[in-house]
């Protein structure tokens, strides 16, 4: 059994910043990312009702990985003796309102696919207003 647990989700305003965590726990991801071959990733699922990737990171070396939309404005880095994940948001557009998700994963590469990922947070909201 493996929880994932996203926060920091919530209101602001266009231009401004917000940084989003995410906790792993369970035997399984923990036994994995103690000895390597692990990763978290960031999605989200806006108004197209679509989850895109946002970002993830591999666990042993912090190798990081984003979509287009996103890069030079998030960063994604991990703690990883807490096995804690954080997206930090700058820059923030009304495009990026979303349902941010937090997921994890066997396997060292920060994969861009969601059907990569073991297991999933419930999602936090994020809004920008304009």
């Amino acid at each position: 059994q493996v929880q994932v647990v996203e926060s920091g989700g919530g209101l602001v305003q266009a231009g401004g910043s917000l940084t989003l965590s995410c906790v792993a726990s369970g035997r399984a991801f923990e036994t994995a990312a103690m000895v390597g071959p692990a990763a978290m990733g960031w999605f989200r699922q806006g108004a197209a009702k679509e989850r895109d990737f946002v970002g993830a990171i591999s666990w042993s070396d912090s190798t990081t990985v984003y979509t287009e939309a996103v890069k030079g404005r998030f960063t994604i880095s991990r703690d990883k003796a807490k096995n804690i994940v954080y997206l930090q948001m700058n820059a923030l557009e009304p495009e990026d309102t979303a349902v941010y998700y937090c997921a994890a994963k066997l396997g060292r590469v920060p994969d861009r696919s969601e059907g990569s990922y073991n297991w999933w947070g419930q999602g936090t909201q994020v809004t920008v207003s304009s």
